[in-house]
């Protein structure tokens, strides 16, 4: 298994790029803005990590704004931890089997969703390509929320 990143939810991204890189020192390495799904993902990293940051070799914190949302509450901001798996078919079975909920299955092969104990939200993503969608997890149903 293999440390991601950690995402905060932001409701205004100059005040949080502020925050984060003209005060707190971090980077900006990556941006995405997802027409779409109406979202902009924005990877920062540590100076130190930069350079490793580049080949995705490196922790980064994920500031994701949501363009229609900007004031969440209740902890709300705090959205995820994020771990690159081997093998996310066995590892989600194995989880299941020590009862574990798979809170998002890993229908299209690469993504899964998990919680801690105390509610704490845990994505998987598979390393390298997808598998290719399989059964049981390709008809399992979300369960809660993630």
């Amino acid at each position: 298994m293999e440390y991601l990143h950690t995402m905060v939810r932001v409701g205004n991204v100059d005040a949080a790029l502020d925050f984060y890189c003209n005060k707190l020192g971090m980077v900006e390495v990556r941006r995405v803005d997802n027409e779409k799904g109406r979202f902009t993902l924005i990877f920062l990293a540590a100076p130190g990590d930069v350079e490793k940051a580049k080949d995705t070799r490196s922790p980064l914190l994920e500031l994701t704004y949501n363009w229609d949302e900007h004031d969440y509450q209740g902890g709300r901001n705090f959205g995820h931890l994020a771990y690159r798996v081997d093998d996310i078919y066995a590892l989600c079975d194995r989880l299941m089997k020590m009862g574990v909920t798979i809170n998002r299955p890993p229908r299209d092969g690469y993504m899964a969703f998990i919680r801690s104990p105390d509610g704490i939200s845990i994505e998987l993503l598979q390393r390298g390509e997808p598998k290719a969608p399989a059964e049981p997890w390709l008809s399992m149903p979300n369960t809660g929320s993630w």
